[in-house]
């Protein structure tokens, strides 16, 4: 046995050993088949005309016995036959190419009998099976049914030659986005040798697959169910279906992903950097290539050498993630060689937004993996927007309202617009959810701040009176005992700049105001700004907003300014951005969705259309609070400060203080009232506009006024007047 045991081995070792003469790839083969049909074509074609010989003759001959005169196509049938090999991009084509020429043969031999009953000009074969019809239907079914299998005939052949590819022929095309599979050939000794190590990561675009891997790289949405427990509007409300959004086409072209590995391993090994190439994730817009650095190398040296792999690459800009979150790698980004538009439809219709918990689950995009990514306003709770000119800023705010439309009804939610360059919004006029039209100037904004601020005051006291946290908790209590119920409000401002340049500290002032306290009543605040400046996003406003996407911007310092370091200066614009969160401390790179002007219409139309001018229940918007906030709008009032100048608890001790000790300063008043500079500052300009306090003078004291009454007997009935002291 044993000695069997090893012929065996040493024949089959001797047939591996021989190279097979015949072992010819696929493709070669295909094409050969392909050229001797075209040749087999050519001869019958040529035997027409008594050019082809004996061999030819004959051919001829017995090919008009068999089919009559439809010999006369045969050689266009095997021209598509010769077409099909070449064209081809199926595996196994043969059976239905072979099909396809007899169905074609057949039904141009049967309606050639047919038509000339009699004269056998469909040979032998079309008088077979054209005779049981004839019997059966009649000649003018008979050649109705025979001109279907023609046709049938052809679309096989169209078929084969313009059908799609399947997963084999993809893999073969398309080896930057698939993992080497098992069942592929045997590398070669070349390859062994001189083939980067590392895998390729499989990324599936198509968001209609989910996975364990894909929804765990989306961001976190809450899982709890949250019952919305808003009263609905008078009438079925009529959401917009999915079918007016545009669906997504094309895909991204990453290049050469083999040789980029190679070239980046190459590159970091000649500063003295191993490392051990990894996966490869293929998004829309970047290629990330991840790789493990050997022990004892600093992530710093490979950040530092971001010019030397971008020269190497002869792409830029290249952004390196060192380390990528959640995995012991670092992710090089390499933007692709085609990219391609992320749309909100397919978004949309993803499963994990579907079924998200929160109604306020709003659409990102997608990271450089290619999987969806979203996020809840309501545990942002607010957001900040920034990026230069024609980034992509005002298209991520359309897709955020489209998202946010397509899960809530007016009942539920409702949005107050500012629009300083007033053509941005001009697609939601007349929406139902609209508190008020689209706000354009300065001052009907900071009115529409103070309008916030009152709102929430009163949902305070109503929620502090109902024994409830916040409003879901108020709403799901409310909803059980059939009371009135609040909404959401979300106030959108497109350009922050231009209202900060005009009504700076009021703006400040009610934006924080709202920042800090709004969150438990509902009211979410979402700010865009297409200058990032100190002078614009303060540091009072970044301490409150601490949810930002980031769009490119113009230099390093403006990054820095809005995320607090580098990097969104290497963004590619168009969507490209950075999002950064409580949930996600470490920007996450994401493609934002693209919604086009036409596709907002089409959606804004569809709501006003199917639901008219909104019959609001008194309890889900009382509808004097819209008047208020008409009046608050139209008023010219002088200033947020004053508005808000007496809710300062410390205001009327302040100034007894002032008073009492005839004397006023910013340091004074620290250390009497123990409090900051900010503050006691703060508390000097409202007394100083109140006109207890003179203006500042330099280094000299301010000066201080005493109030006469007129109710004093020595005051010979004078009017009040302030003195000095």
């Amino acid at each position: 046995m044993a000695k069997n045991h090893k012929k065996n081995q040493k024949k089959n070792k001797g047939k591996i050993g021989k190279p097979n003469m015949f072992a010819l790839p696929e493709e070669t083969k295909k094409w050969i088949w392909g050229v001797l049909i075209l040749i087999l074509a050519a001869i019958v074609a040529l035997s027409f005309f008594d050019l082809a010989g004996v061999a030819g003759k004959t051919i001829m001959e017995g090919l008009t016995f068999l089919i009559g005169k439809a010999v006369f196509i045969i050689p266009l049938i095997f021209v598509l036959g010769g077409l099909v090999f070449f064209k081809t991009r199926y595996d196994k084509f043969l059976g239905p190419a072979i099909l396809g020429i007899l169905i074609l043969i057949i039904g141009v031999a049967g309606i050639l009998e047919i038509l000339d009953r009699g004269e056998k000009n469909g040979g032998l074969i079309g008088y077979i099976f054209s005779f049981p019809f004839l019997k059966l239907f009649g000649v003018l079914v008979s050649e109705i049914i025979f001109g279907a299998i023609i046709l049938i005939g052809g679309l096989v052949f169209w078929h084969l030659i313009s059908g799609p590819k399947i997963k084999k022929a993809e893999k073969g095309e398309r080896s930057e986005k698939i993992v080497s599979s098992k069942e592929e050939k045997r590398p070669s000794l070349i390859e062994k040798i001189f083939a980067p190590q590392f895998k390729i990561k499989e990324v599936e675009p198509k968001i209609r697959e989910t996975s364990s891997k894909l929804e765990e790289s989306i961001l976190e949405l809450k899982e709890k169910p949250i019952s919305q427990p808003i009263k609905a509007i008078s009438g079925a409300y009529q959401f917009p279906p999915i079918e007016l959004l545009e669906a997504d086409k094309g895909k991204p072209t990453a290049g050469d992903t083999i040789t980029n590995s190679a070239i980046i391993k190459k590159t970091l090994e000649n500063f003295g950097l191993g490392v051990e190439m990894s996966e490869i994730n293929i998004g829309p817009t970047v290629t990330q290539y991840a790789l493990k650095p050997a022990d004892g190398i600093k992530l710093s040296k490979i950040t530092g050498l971001n010019n030397n792999l971008s020269l190497a690459l002869a792409s830029h800009p290249i952004r390196i993630e060192a380390p990528i979150p959640g995995k012991p790698l670092v992710g090089i980004e390499v933007p692709n060689k085609e990219r391609c538009k992320v749309r909100l439809r397919e978004l949309i219709s993803n499963p994990v937004f579907q079924n998200s918990a929160s109604t306020l689950t709003i659409v990102l995009g997608r990271d450089v993996s290619g999987a969806p990514c979203y996020a809840d306003l309501a545990r942002m709770p607010h957001l900040l927007v920034a990026g230069s000119t024609g980034t992509g800023k005002t298209i991520f705010l359309n897709s955020l309202i489209a998202s946010l439309l397509y899960q809530n009804s007016p009942a539920i939610l409702r949005f107050i617009l500012i629009d300083p360059k007033r053509v941005e919004f001009s697609a939601y006029h007349e929406l139902p959810h609209l508190l008020t039209p689209v706000i354009f100037d300065a001052q009907r904004s900071v009115n529409s701040l103070k309008w916030l601020t009152s709102e929430m005051e009163r949902r305070f006291d109503v929620l502090s009176g109902n024994g409830s946290r916040d409003i879901n908790s108020y709403n799901a209590k409310v909803s059980k005992e059939g009371g009135e119920t609040l909404p959401y409000i979300v106030l959108i401002v497109d350009e922050l700049a231009d209202l900060m340049a005009a009504k700076g500290r009021e703006m400040e002032a009610g934006v924080v105001r709202l920042a800090q306290m709004s969150r438990a009543v509902g009211i979410h605040l979402v700010l865009a700004t297409q200058r990032p400046s100190v002078e614009v996003i303060t540091g009072l406003i970044k301490a409150n907003v601490t949810s930002r996407v980031t769009f490119q911007v113009a230099s390093q310092v403006d990054s820095r300014t809005v995320l607090d370091m580098a990097g969104a200066e290497k963004l590619l614009g168009l969507g490209d951005m950075l999002f950064v969160s409580a949930e996600v401390a470490k920007p996450k790179r994401v493609q934002g969705a693209y919604v086009s002007e036409k596709e907002i219409r089409k959606v804004v139309d569809y709501i006003k259309s199917e639901n008219p001018a909104p019959q609001i229940e008194e309890g889900i918007l009382e509808n004097h609070l819209a008047e208020e906030l008409e009046k608050t709008l139209e008023n010219e009032s002088p200033g947020f400060e004053d508005f808000l100048a007496g809710e300062d608890l410390l205001y009327e001790e302040a100034k007894r203080t002032v008073l009492e000790a005839k004397k006023a300063s910013a340091s004074y008043l620290q250390r009497r009232l123990r409090i900051g500079y900010a503050r006691a500052a703060r508390l000097l300009d409202m007394l100083e506009e109140q006109g207890i306090v003179g203006p500042a003078d330099g280094a000299k004291p301010r000066e201080v006024y005493f109030k006469t009454d007129t109710n004093n007997p020595g005051n010979n009935g004078e009017k009040d007047e302030w003195q000095k002291v």
